[in-house]
């Protein structure tokens, strides 16, 4: 995966209605080893990171590149979005595109959170590369990924066998410019 490419960064940070999406800082890394160690979070990613592992080579401030959003709730850290460049996917019908990820701490889960805070990037992503679509891959074991891909506007392009499991790959159309 690449990042974004020329894209002003850190923007403004973006405010919804319950959530700020910002740049990492170094207060965050805590926050970044739990989701990474998380056996939760991690159950359709391969299975959690050793904790002692990521505190040995998680740098202070982690994943400051652009498309790196941390995800705040009443100034604390829940949650992690992801928009990297696909260059390497398995699927040459993602190769190239820009790919959305995200990460919550489970005790956020069933919320509403990822959905409001990957709409904000989603819609930040449109404002500096419009006319680009943006793929998403989730495990089609994952039901509450498979949703929340569904209710952000990604259709399936195709299922396929990788890391022992099926894996979706999902489209998001570019936004229409009027």
């Amino acid at each position: 995966m690449d990042d974004l490419g020329s894209v002003p960064w850190p923007p403004t940070p973006i405010k919804t209605e319950r959530l700020v999406l910002r740049e990492p800082e170094a207060r965050d890394r805590t926050t970044f080893i739990d989701l990474l160690a998380s056996p939760e979070v991690n159950t359709y990613l391969g299975g959690p990171r050793p904790r002692d592992e990521l505190e040995r080579g998680t740098p202070d401030v982690p994943e400051r590149w652009p498309g790196s959003f941390v995800v705040e709730l009443d100034g604390t850290m829940i949650g992690w979005i992801l928009l990297r460049r696909a260059t390497d996917h398995r699927r040459p019908a993602a190769t190239g595109k820009a790919d959305l990820g995200y990460l919550f701490l489970p005790h956020t889960w069933g919320n509403g959170y990822a959905r409001e805070a990957c709409t904000a990037a989603l819609t930040w992503f449109d404002t500096t590369h419009p006319g680009e679509p943006i793929i998403l891959t989730t495990q089609s074991a994952n039901l509450p990924s498979m949703h929340l891909a569904a209710a952000l506007g990604f259709t399936e392009l195709e299922r396929f066998e990788a890391w022992n499991a099926e894996q979706w790959l999902g489209l998001r159309p570019p936004a229409s410019t009027v």
